[in-house]
């Protein structure tokens, strides 16, 4: 499938300028303005109207009950939506304690859970990253915490893993935005992290400064990138010695920014803006240049959905391709070729059914009292960067997706597992950014998809209107949020989701077989 997309005229040559990553100083080493006369904007304006196929369900699965992806709003106000629906994945074991957090991740037999600020304050035993010791995955217990001041003060989208050098590493994000703290671990000892930079970025009185939402590694753990929203503020951290990080390189790329995925050989960035991706050359700060500059190859944008999350650069044969990954707005993911990322092309997109613009209103009527986000993908996971096999994607309120990607032209749902609904914990749960998110009870970000699909005429907006339309205030977690990227172990998936904790999910033989080189990864 090749989506058309238009060439912009000199508006749009102005925009993709403006969105230069134009150094700027902090007190630090940063580069000039980088010459990149070539590079463009592109903009997409095709809405996606295709779901994948649905799962087939094996035996021992509790189905959806409504159209691929929603929990229809009678299941949530009868109790349904608490037992969960499951599609030939099954829960191992877990740890919820608080809630999960926004972003957790997992490396060897552990996993780290990610802060909410201030509600992960709330619990006086264990306020930071906990870390929890999986060797038994139907018991998963409480090893240790992390109290850094970047651990306390809300990880956000920052929590990330460096398998090659066996590295964590987080920022302070207290609301959205954060800046000074970061903290870098040994994890060789997965179970007990060793702190490696005491002074500078965990000591409270040596703040780095920078600009952070989300963070991730380079593909060599080398260095530590961090975005910032607004603006959309990008950072270098040399973590090379990590014992001494120093910011080598930053810059100002758009209006907006949020996470990216980086190519192996850590010379590409395809960082997310609000509305698409912003293509970056960064092989000089990947070389260690002295005076880096990072040049803008291209930019893309598109209608269809907005808050690009993340992307995972993979590779199928020898031909570069990157899943893409729009958070909210019914975008789905999208795959691009990027064999020529100046001219890149969308060549799929993979939406579930309740995403698809004849769906808008029922989606906003299952949703009503679920707060602010509902039925769209937040982090994806490939079982390998080289033809991979299967994607394994959180999508917020529809749960964890698993999808057969071994042919891009027959992609194919396999797997879900919607864990059950805690309906009516909001107090419990301090450490779940969906308890707290919910004061507000309606999904705020529906409304530019709907106002689109019924100005087309693709969707009657009466639908909206059911039996949850007055809830737009004290949402009851009627269905959980889903935000971390959902690891491969084997057979088993290690994630996390905003109340119901830690779980730790199998897959059925019948849909998935590990390749033999499987190498979970989301991109950075």
């Amino acid at each position: 499938m090749r989506i058309a997309r238009t060439r912009p005229g000199s508006a749009r040559r102005g925009v993709a300028t403006a969105a230069l990553a134009v150094s700027v100083v902090l007190g630090v080493a940063t580069s000039p303005v980088p010459a990149v006369a070539s590079a463009e904007t592109f903009f997409f304006d095709d809405i996606g109207s295709t779901a994948v196929p649905r799962a087939n369900c094996g035996p021992g699965s509790l189905p959806e009950t409504g159209m691929q992806g929603d929990v229809p709003a009678e299941d949530r106000n009868n109790g349904r939506s608490t037992q969960g629906y499951r599609c030939n994945m099954s829960l191992v074991g877990g740890l919820q304690d608080r809630g999960g957090g926004l972003l957790s991740v997992t490396y060897d037999h552990c996993s780290y859970t990610s802060t909410f600020f201030p509600g992960n304050l709330l619990n006086p035993t264990t306020p930071g990253v906990q870390v929890l010791d999986v060797s038994n995955p139907a018991q998963p217990v409480l090893s240790t915490t992390l109290n850094e001041p970047a651990m306390l003060g809300g990880t956000w989208e920052s929590l990330k893993v460096n398998k090659a050098r066996k590295l964590l590493a987080a920022t302070a994000v207290p609301i959205a935005a954060g800046t000074g703290y970061f903290s870098v671990y040994d994890i060789s000892d997965c179970a007990h992290p060793r702190l490696l930079n005491p002074g500078a970025g965990s000591d409270v009185t040596m703040p780095l400064p920078f600009i952070s939402h989300e963070g991730g590694f380079s593909p060599d753990g080398n260095t530590y990138w961090v975005s910032g929203p607004a603006p959309g503020f990008l950072t270098a951290i040399d973590i090379s010695n990590p014992a001494e990080p120093r910011i080598i390189w930053q810059g100002l790329h758009g209006l907006g920014g949020h996470g990216f995925g980086i190519t192996p050989d850590g010379n590409r960035m395809y960082l997310s803006n609000l509305g698409g991706i912003t293509v970056l050359d960064i092989s000089a700060v990947q070389r260690g240049d002295p005076y880096p500059t990072v040049p803008q190859i291209a930019t893309y944008l598109w209608t269809d959905g907005f808050f690009n999350q993340h992307s995972i650069p993979v590779t199928y044969g020898d031909k570069p391709y990157i899943f893409t990954v729009d958070e909210t707005g019914g975008g789905g993911i999208k795959v691009f070729d990027v064999a020529d990322p100046a001219h890149a092309e969308i060549v799929q997109k993979i939406k579930l059914e309740i995403q698809l613009p004849a769906n808008t209103a029922a989606n906003l009527r299952s949703s009503q009292g679920g707060s602010v986000f509902s039925y769209d993908p937040h982090y994806c996971v490939v079982d390998r960067p080289a033809d991979p096999t299967a994607l394994a994607c959180s999508w917020e309120s529809s749960g964890i997706r698993v999808f057969d990607i071994r042919d891009l032209n027959r992609i194919s749902e396999i797997a879900y597992y919607n864990p059950p609904a805690q309906t009516g914990k909001n107090v419990q749960l301090t450490n779940s950014p969906h308890a707290l998110s919910s004061l507000i009870g309606v999904s705020l970000f529906n409304f530019v998809p709907l106002a689109r699909a019924v100005f087309e005429g693709k969707t009657d907006p009466r639908v909206a209107f059911g039996p949850r339309a007055g809830m737009v205030a004290f949402g009851d977690l009627s269905a959980d949020w889903c935000f971390s990227p959902p690891e491969f172990h084997g057979n088993q998936i290690w994630t996390s989701c905003s109340d119901n904790g830690f779980m730790a999910l199998q897959l059925d033989d019948t849909v998935y077989q590990p390749p033999a080189n499987q190498a979970s990864t989301y991109g950075q």
